[in-house]
């Protein structure tokens, strides 16, 4: 049985693969994990490792179970006598031989969506998928070689990561692309017509971050037929995580208690309706499947954006933490979750997440009174009122720091914001890394609603080893240790 203890106070780093130095999963991995190591950090955060569709979003992937292919370090020569791959291809063959043809076939139908592949294709007729893939044998055996390469690197990775105390953390999108292997082979499972398209498609409803909502364009699953086999499908989707992860956080929870269902024909999110959903069922039937070898459920709900009691009362009845985020802890409302003083021990913490801008971009794209808010909220000097600003910096505790000589008020509300996170009750506190190294807005991960200059961003290892910085990593060990978050191996 697992022995994941989410009442331990513990702390990470939001870090996409991507975004090392070299963008896959080769040496710089292992230098990684030993550097959050060495500063205290006990679990690294991820985001979805599938293959991006159109586009670089990990949240939108040609299917549920593989690995993205541009995550391989180097591939090698197919050895189709490697036991361990013959093993793997056995294991894995309820998604991976769906995986494989889909991707063959693509390619054949010069990169077509599915749905406008030719009928006896499109359907799936027996017949033919059976000539297709005796016909593209070398093809798809490439293709289950190179899963089973990421597959067999990243066991080697959670090994190491393991040895070091730190737990990995994932990301599992709750929808997934129309265009996907999993759609594809399983079409009974989605909200389709006759002829395959969708009839509904997932999104968030208007609200004060859009006038429009987000129109997301997912399927929507059947849920019917799912309660059929007793969401076999989920069961081996979540399965599949946690032989990759220690811990996962599930995107989007509050679509497992209702779900924004807007019409297929609409462009943007405006006029949808909720529809309620058996997450209940679904969470119970998970908690059923893996209770042999968990001794609590290692989830965490993304809760937010505008959550219902229904919803948090589905995600404490399964245990499971939410999250907060302090850039949204600035508003006038006293019951605001995401203000430190209301974050309680089952949630997770962060200065910002993948699609916030990073803490120090944040601030300074701020106008002057939100920025002298900020600044007061958080015991800092007005942003207006150099000689207190100066004061401020030269009775800082780690004055003595080099850095702090150029130091400007962005850098102060990122060191504060950061210490609130760390000192927070959450028993998990996550940093992104353009945080813990005080990045402006060229380091942004991404940009929700736009599809340009988003997911590409990747650090050097000077940043983190030249002196100015390798203060603030070397920080983040005495950080650890004064909020009582460096777990001991």
């Amino acid at each position: 049985m697992s022995s994941l203890n989410l009442q331990k106070r513990r702390a990470g780093i939001l870090l996409h693969p991507t975004s090392l130095p070299s963008g896959v999963l080769g040496d710089d991995v292992d230098r990684w994990l030993q550097m959050m190591s060495e500063t205290g950090f006990s679990v690294w955060q991820v985001l979805p490792l599938g293959e991006p569709q159109a586009g670089l979003s990990p949240y939108q992937c040609s299917s549920a179970f593989a690995f993205n292919p541009a995550l391989l370090p180097k591939n090698s020569a197919v050895d189709e006598c490697d036991n361990d791959y013959i093993d793997f291809c056995n294991k894995q063959q309820f998604w991976l031989d769906d995986y494989a043809l889909f991707k063959v076939l693509k390619k054949r139908f010069d990169d077509a969506a599915w749905i406008d592949w030719p009928a006896q294709w499109k359907f799936r007729e027996a017949q033919v998928l059976q000539q297709s893939t005796a016909e593209n044998e070398q093809a798809i055996a490439e293709l289950k070689w190179q899963q089973y390469q990421l597959h067999k690197r990243w066991h080697e990775i959670r090994n190491k990561a393991a040895d070091l105390g730190i737990l990995l953390f994932g990301d599992m999108p709750i929808f997934i692309g129309h265009d996907s292997a999993d759609v594809w082979a399983h079409p009974e499972l989605f909200l389709l017509d006759s002829n395959g398209s969708m009839e509904l498609v997932s999104g968030v409803p208007p609200d004060y971050f859009s006038e429009t909502g987000q129109r997301w364009g997912n399927p929507h699953y059947n849920w019917e037929n799912m309660r059929k086999d007793d969401f076999a499908w989920w069961k081996s989707r979540i399965h599949h995580h946690l032989q990759q992860f220690d811990l996962v956080r599930i995107d989007h929870f509050r679509g497992l208690e209702a779900a924004w269902m807007i019409d297929a024909s609409c462009d943007t999110a405006v006029d949808g309706q909720w529809q309620k959903i058996p997450g209940d069922e679904l969470l119970s039937a998970i908690k059923s499947s893996i209770e042999k070898c968990y001794n609590q459920l290692p989830f965490v709900a993304e809760d937010l954006g505008i959550i219902t009691a229904e919803v948090t009362a589905l995600r404490k009845k399964y245990q499971l933490p939410g999250m907060s985020i302090l850039q949204f802890g600035f508003d006038e409302f006293e019951d605001n979750p995401h203000k430190p003083q209301n974050i309680k021990e089952d949630t997770v913490v962060y200065t910002g997440t993948h699609d916030n801008d990073t803490t120090k971009g944040w601030f300074n794209s701020l106008e002057e009174h939100v920025k002298n808010h900020v600044l007061s909220v958080l015991n800092l000097p007005l942003a207006d009122n150099e000689d207190e600003s100066l004061e401020a910096i030269d009775m800082a505790p780690d004055r003595s720091d080099c850095w702090f000589d150029n130091v400007d008020m962005a850098d102060l509300v990122v060191e504060r914001l950061v210490d609130n996170a760390m000192h927070s009750r959450a028993n998990i506190c996550i940093i992104p890394i353009q945080d813990c190294l005080h990045l402006g807005s060229d380091a942004r991960m991404n940009t929700p609603g736009t599809i340009i200059g988003n997911w590409q961003w990747q650090f050097q290892w000077e940043q983190i080893e030249h002196q100015h910085d390798s203060s603030r990593m070397k920080k983040m060990r005495m950080r650890n240790e004064n909020s009582q978050r460096l777990v001991e191996l």
